[in-house]
């Protein structure tokens, strides 16, 4: 079991500068690393304060100058949005300028909004990730490749900038059946954002997911990483001021995703959603509360959906950053701690990856 440290980079208020935004998300990645996290994440989405970051890799890259052990991943590259051969070599690169700390999540996208400006068929999307999957396991195997899908074409093409060793595992997003036999076939580890889910639907979740794994031949249980938001306070105040920031994120998401986000200037419209959790409901499931509480939630979460590795969230909205870095140091010095004497020792060591990226590189 593993834990990774997550930014989306969003902002709640309009005109945050984009500098402060970058700048406190390397700072949370130092912390995140000084308090024993595994992996520090980056999303991407474009053109609204749902999140600013367009390029995961580009933060990679700047991290990986400022840390030494952290390892630092994609969550995620948004496939169909690249032209694959640029993305080959991007991926090549970064790899090599972080000496192979670099870990690939990868993702067929979901919000139409965004698809619109990039002249990208979001129906096309789950096609487009695997042809490029098809590639990306050829290109860095060979010294040449030449590619023949119904998307994508190359001719016989040398991808210049290798990685710094073996290939980078490949995670997989998405949160239905098809991205989860795609993950199954490849041996990939699957991603999966539980944000709100309860105890028991993260226990269904997880029983589909080994079904499909299962189904595949692979053995179960399956990888998985799972998302959560977090927040270690001793306040109930600043834990509900947490939530509320949660929820405003939720809200932005659902909207995005349901094609019903309404978009004035550089900020989205925030709305309720169809059966969105009350704040009372986030607090009783959700990781957020003194060390004791979120050792407690994690624990259930961990017992429910058995995970790999989970992915959590430290900053949201306008959760103010020297909040974000209490929690981050607290949850390393207190809530590790406490989980370890509930579960046993959490492996620190062994990397969280399906049977390809085993082949691929050790942690």
């Amino acid at each position: 079991m593993q834990f990774g440290h997550f930014s989306l980079m969003g902002y709640r208020t309009a005109g945050t500068p984009s500098h402060e935004i970058l700048d406190d998300t390397v700072a949370q990645v130092k912390a995140a690393e000084a308090a024993g996290f595994e992996i520090a994440w980056f999303a991407e989405h474009h053109f609204s304060n749902y999140c600013i970051c367009p390029s995961p890799l580009m933060m990679v890259a700047r991290s990986a100058g400022e840390t030494a052990r952290i390892r630092l991943g994609s969550a995620v590259v948004v496939v169909p949005l690249y032209h694959p051969a640029r993305l080959l070599a991007e991926i090549g690169m970064v790899d090599a300028l972080s000496h192979g700390r670099f870990v690939l999540g990868l993702g067929s996208g979901y919000q139409p909004y965004e698809f619109e400006r990039f002249g990208e068929n979001l129906a096309a999307s789950k096609a487009k990730l695997e042809e490029f999957l098809d590639m990306y396991e050829r290109a860095f195997a060979r010294e040449t490749f030449t590619y023949e899908g119904t998307h994508y074409r190359l001719p016989e093409t040398h991808i210049a900038t290798r990685p710094y060793g073996p290939l980078p595992p490949v995670w997989l997003a998405g949160d239905n059946p098809e991205l989860h036999r795609m993950a199954a076939r490849r041996g990939y580890v699957p991603m999966i954002g539980t944000r709100n889910l309860t105890g028991e639907q993260l226990a269904a979740m997880r029983r589909s997911l080994d079904e499909t794994f299962g189904a595949e031949g692979r053995e179960t249980p399956a990888p998985l990483a799972i998302l959560r938001h977090a927040c270690v306070t001793d306040s109930r105040d600043e834990a509900m001021a947490f939530l509320e920031e949660t929820r405003h994120q939720l809200r932005l998401s659902a909207s995005l995703r349901r094609r019903e986000e309404v978009v004035n200037g550089a900020m989205l419209e925030e709305k309720p959603f169809p059966g969105e959790p009350s704040l009372d409901d986030l607090a009783r499931h959700l990781p957020v509360g003194d060390p004791a509480q979120v050792a407690e939630r994690l624990a259930d979460t961990i017992r429910h959906g058995r995970p790999s590795h989970m992915l959590l969230q430290f900053q949201v909205g306008d959760w103010p950053q020297a909040k974000a870095l209490a929690s981050i140091e607290r949850f390393g010095s207190e809530v590790r701690p406490l989980l370890e004497a509930s579960l046993g020792p959490l492996d620190a060591t062994a990397a969280p990856s399906g049977d390809a990226a085993q082949a691929h590189r050790s942690a």
